[in-house]
């Protein structure tokens, strides 16, 4: 094992797949000359050249099309956003082209995308660069939604991504690129569409994903010192969705809790809830508790901000209230 920053995890899958497959290129602003905005493709154009790694202009819907085109004729792009709040102006080449291609041509057409960048808030940076998409992306057939939320998710999930042969969404966070953790030396990958757990518990169920885990682990750890066993479920794939692995924690703790860095109307969170509610509802000792961010853009004011955003106090206040203490 190797301790290796997210950014690095980042960069050794895409650079990894790249020297076995060279129909995989990765284009996006500033992702070659400039090593990334976040340095999560450092060294790969010197090790790739200038016709695998891409800088593109700042036009998102022109070269989201771009990479339609071509996955059509046999390549296998990797698209960088800066952040996913940009890929709006894209938005259209992902839905109405990328997830819909593969039906509309019969199957005579797989779209092996994969549409990567960071994902919701980051601090300061206010409301146009501070949302969370995972539920508009999931909420459409065709695409694959991926939100890992450690270095050695990071790495095996996009591995996988890269090799699917239909177009993934695979969101990172600013907040989360200069996160260390243990990787295999080894080549490994994680297969889509199976959830962690990442903390065994027997009294409640937080399922949780990408950055804002962070907090329900803070949480778990006071919660012990009161006897409170939490087990956290890390969902790393969003769509599709492990419902098996939430429906058999429940059926052990028999509460849950639900803690997603996104608005609180039809987010992820509402349809784990529908899917607990409709196959294990017998097994449910309280109402589900769902936490997200309050229901208005994201503040610019760092104090504002700190009461929009979850935190690890809201996680023990919702545990407590499906414990009933």
């Amino acid at each position: 094992m190797k301790t290796i920053q997210f950014r690095e995890a980042v960069q050794q899958a895409m650079s990894e797949e790249m020297r076995k497959d060279d129909t995989i290129y990765l284009m996006g602003e500033e992702v070659a000359e400039y090593n990334g905005a976040y340095k999560a493709s450092k060294g790969m154009l010197d090790e790739f050249g200038p016709e695998r790694v891409i800088d593109t202009p700042i036009a998102e819907l022109g070269f989201a099309g771009i990479a339609v085109g071509s996955a059509m004729n046999g390549n296998r792009p990797i698209v960088e956003f800066m952040t996913f709040n940009f890929s709006l102006v894209g938005i259209d080449q992902i839905i109405n082209n990328a997830a819909k291609m593969r039906q509309m041509s019969g199957g005579q057409f797989n779209i092996p995308i994969v549409f990567r960048g960071p994902t919701a808030s980051a601090g300061q940076l206010a409301a146009t660069h501070s949302q969370a998409f995972e539920s508009w992306y999931a909420n459409c057939p065709g695409l694959k939604v991926v939100v890992p939320s450690n270095p050695y998710d990071c790495k095996g999930l996009l591995k996988s991504a890269i090799r699917d042969n239909d177009p993934v969404i695979f969101m990172e966070s600013e907040q989360m690129y200069g996160d260390k953790g243990e990787v295999p030396e080894e080549e490994y990958i994680i297969p889509l569409g199976v959830a962690d757990i990442k903390r065994e518990g027997t009294d409640v169920t937080i399922v949780s994903f990408g950055k804002i885990i962070k907090e329900a682990y803070k949480a778990a750890e006071e919660l012990e010192k009161e006897d409170i066993s939490c087990e956290i479920i890390d969902l790393r794939t969003i769509r599709p969705m492990d419902h098996e692995a939430i429906l058999k924690s429940v059926k052990k703790t028999n509460r849950l809790v639900i803690l997603e860095e996104a608005w609180p109307f039809g987010n992820i969170a509402t349809e784990i809830t529908y899917q607990v509610q409709s196959q294990a509802f017998d097994y449910l000792d309280a109402p589900i508790v769902k936490i997200n961010t309050a229901d208005t853009p994201a503040p610019y004011s760092p104090v504002l901000f700190k009461e929009w955003l979850p935190n690890s106090e809201d996680v023990i206040k919702a545990v407590k209230k499906v414990l009933y203490k």
